[in-house]
C-alpha cells in the first residue's frame, strides 16, 4: 500500500513540473497578453492553495481516502478540459480548476503516508517520498517539454490526464480496503491559534514556504542566468535534473538513515545553509561547470530539508489534526513558489541578486531555527 502512495506522489508533482515548461509559451500562443500569461502560470499554484486546505480538513473529518480518490479522478477531468480551451480567458478559468483540484491529492496523500509509518522510521520514509518527488521533477518537465514539441499542450494534458484516471481508478481499488481499517480517533481541529503555540508547525511550515521560496526563485531566474552567460538555453533543463538527480541519491542511498538517527531539527538547519550557501555560489558562478555544482550542491540540501519538515510535521501532529496539517504544509508550497518568482520580479532584480536575496532568507531561516532551536 505504501509504494502505491509513494505512486500517487510522484503522479501528483508528475502534473506539476510537465507544465512549468509550455504553460507560458500556451497563454502566448492564445493571444494572451504578459500580464494573463503570468498570471496564467500562477492562478495554477492561487488555487492549489485552496484545494490543499480543504483536503486537509476533509482528511481529518472523513478520513484521507475519498479525498484522495476524488482529488485524482476531478484531477484527470480538468487535464482533458484543455482541448477546449480557445482563447487566454478560459485558460484562466482551466487553471483555476486544474490547480483546485490537484490540491486536493498531496495532503491527503501524505496524511495516508503519515498515518501509516512508524515513529521511528518516519524520516527515511520522507526520505523515500523525497525521491519520488524528485523524480518527478527530473521526468515532468522533460515530458512535457518534448511531447508538447511532437504535438501541442491539449494533447500533452489529456495524456497526463489519461495517466491520473488510470491512478484514479486503481486507489479506489487499491485503498478501500485500508480505509475500512481506520481507527477511531478523537475529533480535533488545529487553528490559528494551535499554529501559533505550536513550534514545531511553525518550523515545518516555514520551511516549507521558503524552501518552494527558493524554487520559485531559481525556476524564474536560471534560464535568465544561463542566457547572460552566452550559454546552451537547453543547459536549464540540465541544471535542474542535476538537482533533482543529487537530491534522489541523498534520499535512497544508505545516507538516508540519517533522517532517523539524527533529530529532524538538525538536519532542517543543515538543508537550509546548504541551500542558502548554493545559491550564494550560483551567483557568483560564470562557468559551465560552477553552475552544476551550485546545483548538485543545492540538491543536497533539498534532500536535507524536505524529510526535515515533514517529519517535524508528523511529531507535532496527531492522527486526528495531521490532515488538517498537510493541508495548510502544501499550502505554504504552493504561496512560496508564487512568492519567490513574483516578488523577485516585482523588484526587477537580475538573476544574481535575486539569488543573492533568497540565499539571505535561507541563511536567516537557518540561524532563527538555530537561536530557537534550544528553547
Amino acid at each position: 500500500m505504501r509504494l502505491f502512495i509513494y505512486v500517487v506522489i510522484f503522479f501528483a508533482f508528475f502534473d506539476l513540473f510537465a507544465q512549468l515548461p509550455i504553460m507560458s509559451t500556451y497563454a502566448v500562443s492564445l493571444g494572451a497578453s504578459p500580464f494573463i500569461a503570468g498570471l496564467a502560470v500562477g492562478m495554477y499554484s492561487l488555487s492549489n492553495t485552496f484545494g490543499n486546505v480543504i483536503s486537509g480538513i476533509f482528511s481529518d473529518r472523513k478520513g484521507p481516502f475519498a479525498i484522495l480518490v476524488i482529488g485524482l479522478l476531478s484531477t484527470s477531468i480538468t487535464l482533458f478540459t484543455y482541448t477546449a480551451v480557445d482563447g487566454p480567458y478560459i485558460l484562466l478559468v482551466v487553471r483555476f480548476l486544474h490547480g483546485l483540484a490537484a490540491g486536493l491529492t498531496v495532503p491527503a496523500a501524505f496524511t495516508y503516508l503519515a498515518n501509516r509509518t512508524e515513529a521511528a522510521k518516519r524520516g527515511k520514509g520522507a526520505a523515500l517520498s523525497g525521491a519520488f518527488v524528485g523524480l518527478a521533477a527530473i521526468l515532468g518537465p522533460a515530458y512535457g517539454a518534448v511531447y508538447t514539441s511532437r504535438n501541442d499542450v491539449p494533447a500533452t494534458m489529456s495524456l497526463t490526464g489519461t495517466m491520473i484516471l488510470l491512478i484514479g481508478i486503481a486507489a479506489f481499488w487499491v485503498l478501500r480496503k485500508t480505509s475500512i481499517k481506520k481507527e477511531k480517533t478523537v475529533k480535533s481541529s488545529i487553528s490559528v491559534m494551535d499554529i501559533v503555540k505550536n513550534s514545531g508547525l511553525i518550523r515545518s511550515f516555514s520551511g516549507a514556504f521558503f524552501l518552494m521560496f527558493s524554487q520559485g526563485v531559481l525556476a524564474y531566474m536560471l534560464p535568465f542566468k544561463v542566457e547572460r552567460l552566452g550559454l546552451d538555453p537547453q543547459l536549464t533543463g540540465l541544471l535542474l535534473s542535476t538537482f533533482g538527480i543529487s537530491a534522489i541519491l541523498v534520499f535512497l542511498l544508505p545516507i538516508n538513515r540519517i533522517f532517523d538517527a539524527a533529530k529532524p531539527i538538525y538536519t532542517l538547519i543543515a538543508g537550509f545553509t546548504v541551500m542558502g550557501a548554493s545559491l550564494f555560489f550560483l551567483s557568483a558562478a560564470t562557468t559551465e561547470l560552477s553552475l552544476y555544482a551550485s546545483m548538485c550542491s543545492y540538491g543536497l540540501g533539498f534532500a536535507l530539508l524536505f524529510p526535515s519538515i515533514n517529519s517535524i510535521l508528523i511529531d507535532s501532529t496527531n492522527t486526528s489534526s495531521r490532515g488538517r496539517s498537510y493541508g495548510y504544509f502544501y499550502a505554504f508550497f504552493s504561496i512560496g513558489v508564487v512568492a519567490g518568482s513574483s516578488i523577485t520580479g516585482a523588484l526587477a532584480l537580475s538573476p544574481n541578486q535575486g539569488f543573492i536575496v533568497s540565499g539571505l532568507l535561507l541563511l536567516a531561516a537557518s540561524l532563527l531555527n538555530i537561536l530557537t532551536s534550544r528553547k
